[in-house]
């Protein structure tokens, strides 16, 4: 009978056995590290980043969120939602449009996964100052007795126009930002705490501002926005999403 190895050599074989555990997964955190992130679910980023006022910069995709993006999530069901772009277009020019919250959060969470990298929405103010170059400046008003402010409103709503257009057909900022005074509106992660400005984290948010040619606050559970949320101005024509990241990417 071979006999049993000692108490201490039992507890010299156990952690050998566990320290030779932890080190193979730490060796193989570090080869996924080396490889760096997977370019072929790296969206197209704008030209160069975005440098906010403190200083640090704002790596941004160049154009929104297209159709075709989104339906490689939905292929794989990662996205509950499958798109399709205007009749007989291309699903690479369009937008991906008539999303909610839960929806962009998902694809989020697929491209993270497979890009090996950390993506996120912009929050309100970073949206902003990206967009500042490119949004035109708030029209005067067309009557300025405040009795009358009703029908400046009346008269300039949906100027804009609502019909959705390929990526690429309005203004592109000094970063190669393009379409950000476009009219599909795009989600960021700040929440709307409401009019009592009480403390709500993103997990139980019940609306979410949106980026635009005006200030919009939509419901979580919302793709249409015509059918709710709030604006100061027109309700948003679509929403769409586009993506940031605070770390560089690889040089193409």
């Amino acid at each position: 009978m071979t006999p049993s190895p000692s108490p201490s050599r039992r507890s010299r074989l156990l952690f050998g056995a566990v320290g030779v555990a932890v080190a193979g997964a730490l060796v193989g955190a570090a080869a996924f590290q080396l490889r760096g992130p997977d370019m072929n679910f790296v969206p197209t980023m704008a030209d160069r980043p975005f440098v906010m006022e403190d200083g640090s910069p704002l790596y941004v995709q160049a154009f929104e969120v297209t159709v075709a993006d989104w339906n490689r999530c939905a292929d794989v069901g990662a996205c509950a939602l499958r798109l399709r772009a205007p009749r007989g277009q291309s699903d690479a020019a369009f937008p991906a449009t008539g999303l909610n919250w839960v929806d962009v959060n998902q694809y989020l969470t697929w491209t993270n996964e497979n890009s090996r990298h950390d993506f996120r929405l912009p929050t309100r103010a970073e949206w902003e100052a990206m967009a500042e170059a490119v949004l035109p400046e708030a029209p005067a008003p067309i009557f300025t007795d405040p009795n009358l402010t009703w029908a400046s409103a009346y008269l300039t709503e949906g100027l804009g126009g609502r019909r959705l257009l390929p990526a690429g057909s309005y203004s592109v900022s000094p970063e190669g930002i393009a379409d950000l005074d476009g009219n599909v509106w795009e989600w960021t992660q700040d929440c709307y705490a409401g009019a009592s400005g009480g403390a709500t984290t993103r997990e139980n948010c019940p609306a979410f501002h949106v980026g635009g040619e005006h200030d919009a606050v939509i419901p979580f559970l919302v793709r249409d926005p015509a059918r709710g949320g709030c604006a100061v101005g027109s309700p948003p024509a679509h929403l769409g999403m586009r993506l940031v990241t605070d770390d560089p990417l690889p040089a193409s």
